[in-house]
């Protein structure tokens, strides 16, 4: 009867024993899936946009630059090609002038006013811009962007009453 519980006991040790092995050789395959399934990020590098090529580099600045997802974009202001102060005196022209060179830095990119999701507008003159301010629901048709509005004492050129800064987000 000793011999029977012998054989009993090692039938069990070994049964143990290969059941221990397997469990130890199945958790090293699957921390090898764990190692296989690490990502690769690709480098990101900054695109830079010039609506205005001479202005921005007589001023030292770029109107907008995308890394990944991303855009920033420089202050908006009524300006002509050759960087002149333009609709002088007109807080509203001017306003309309910002979004349609916004329009047009976003167009770059295949963007939309309804990507961005930063709006920070400086002005000189806040009520008037408060009451010219319900222009912005042409701009934003589905929702608005976070932000600030910002009363400055002076813009970059005196005539400028208003700039207009994002920051947007495209999807992929």
């Amino acid at each position: 009867m000793k011999r029977p519980i012998k054989q009993l006991i090692l039938i069990t040790y070994l049964t143990t024993l290969i059941f221990t092995v397997q469990s130890c050789e199945q958790k090293e395959k699957e921390s090898t899936k764990e190692i296989e399934k690490e990502v690769v990020i690709e480098a990101e590098y900054p695109e830079y946009f010039s609506l205005r090529p001479e202005v921005e580099k007589a001023y030292g600045y770029s109107h907008a630059v995308k890394i990944g997802n991303s855009i920033k974009v420089s202050g908006a202001v009524s300006m002509d090609a050759e960087g002149n102060a333009t609709a002088i005196g007109d807080l509203e022209q001017q306003m309309k002038n910002c979004y349609a060179d916004l329009d047009k830095v976003l167009k770059h990119y295949g963007c939309t006013f309804d990507d961005v999701v930063v709006e920070n507008v400086f002005t000189t003159d806040m009520p008037k811009f408060l009451q010219a301010s319900a222009y912005r629901a042409e701009i934003y048709k589905n929702h608005f962007p976070t932000g600030s509005w910002i009363g400055v004492k002076e813009l970059a050129i005196p005539e400028f009453l208003i700039e207009i800064e994002l920051e947007v987000h495209k999807s992929k």
